[in-house]
């Protein structure tokens, strides 16, 4: 199961009351306060695993709660401070406070961590309030609660290629062609419910990481159909493919899909629709040889972009595909300076 979503309770460990205590031994009249510190409440940390692929494991529990620090004892002992606890999170994971919505961390780097929610400090003991003129001082300080607050945790595939397109557009057959990734493929809508991802290995090992994302239909921004939960994934990718279907049996004219499609991409992010596009015009074995050619134009006038026909069934320029993409991805690379995960 994929799960790319989670609300938890997190909550830093109670610091350890201080500790009123007074030294008596033989022979030591005068021993005066020895109360010790409580310990420090432990914190909870945040921290990113590359084994993790989902948020199933954090569903599966509500609240998360370090330990609390011990209190403070006689002879000046210092409470033991309580256990950190972390919670680890697949790559990608950003980190939303859920009564301000606010941004609090994009977990996006191997390994990165963040302490969401500190322990309390111990109180003092009397010892630490022993004056010249105080000399048996009968008051300690209670522990300081931990910080607590409750976290949205949305999980944003990290992929540089992002498949887009219709429903029984052709997206999971591609990625199976392309990749190891074995998808389930079918002949019905909505066959991909959840994001697929696949590596794809190049020459010189060089390889990229392409995205299934779920099919899209008009009002999915709003929660049609699948909803907006899939659109999220997008907003990671340097580069969208978006592939139309041609079969003469297609629920909608090519163009059509490709105009509805766009248009969900925008009404969600509008920064979505600024990124490289490849557009592909997928099924074109069912289409008449003759005609074929003239039906890309046509396309390509209705919506001002080049399109690439190919045929998942028959392999027809999958390999030109193939160099395009890595292509572009080079290209992105080169304007952003940015590592892209086309790498040796």
């Amino acid at each position: 199961m994929f799960v790319d979503e989670a609300v938890i309770f997190v909550k830093g460990g109670n610091g350890g009351n201080g500790c009123v205590s007074f030294r008596r031994e033989k022979y030591i009249p005068h021993g005066g306060p020895d109360g010790g510190n409580g310990g420090n409440g432990g914190d909870v940390i945040l921290r990113v695993n590359d084994k993790i692929d989902t948020l199933l494991d954090i569903t599966s529990r509500v609240k998360f709660i370090a330990e609390s620090g011990a209190h403070g004892k006689g002879s000046t002992k210092r409470g033991k401070s309580g256990k950190d606890l972390t919670i680890d999170l697949p790559r990608g994971t950003v980190v939303k406070d859920k009564e301000s919505g606010r941004v609090l961390k994009d977990m996006s780097t191997s390994e990165e961590s963040i302490v969401i929610a500190r322990g309390g400090r111990g109180g003092r003991g009397n010892k630490h309030f022993a004056t010249s003129t105080n000399q048996v001082p009968r008051q300690a300080e209670k522990g300081k609660p931990g910080e607590e607050r409750r976290l949205i945790l949305e999980l944003k595939l990290l992929a540089d290629v992002g498949l887009i397109g219709m429903p029984n557009a052709g997206k999971s057959t591609l990625l199976s062609r392309l990749s190891a990734a074995r998808p389930k493929i079918a002949d019905y809508p909505f066959t991909t419910l959840q994001p697929q991802l696949g590596i794809v290995e190049l020459e010189n090992y060089k390889r990229f990481v392409v995205a299934d994302i779920p099919g899209l239909i008009e009002g999915a921004h709003g929660g049609i159909g699948l909803g907006d939960e899939f659109l999220r994934h997008i907003e990671r990718t340097k580069l969208l493919v978006h592939l139309l279907d041609m079969s003469p049996l297609a629920t909608k004219k090519p163009s059509e899909a490709y105009h509805i499609v766009r248009n969900e991409l925008k009404q969600y992010n509008l920064k979505l629709v600024e990124k490289t596009e490849i557009v592909i015009a997928n099924k074109m074995d069912l289409l008449d040889p003759e005609t074929a050619d003239e039906c890309i134009q046509i396309l390509e006038k209705e919506i001002s972009k080049t399109v690439q026909p190919v045929s998942m069934v028959t392999g027809q320029n999958l390999g030109v595909l193939l160099i395009k993409i890595a292509n572009a991805l080079n290209e992105i690379q080169t304007q952003s300076n940015t590592p892209v995960m086309v790498s040796n």
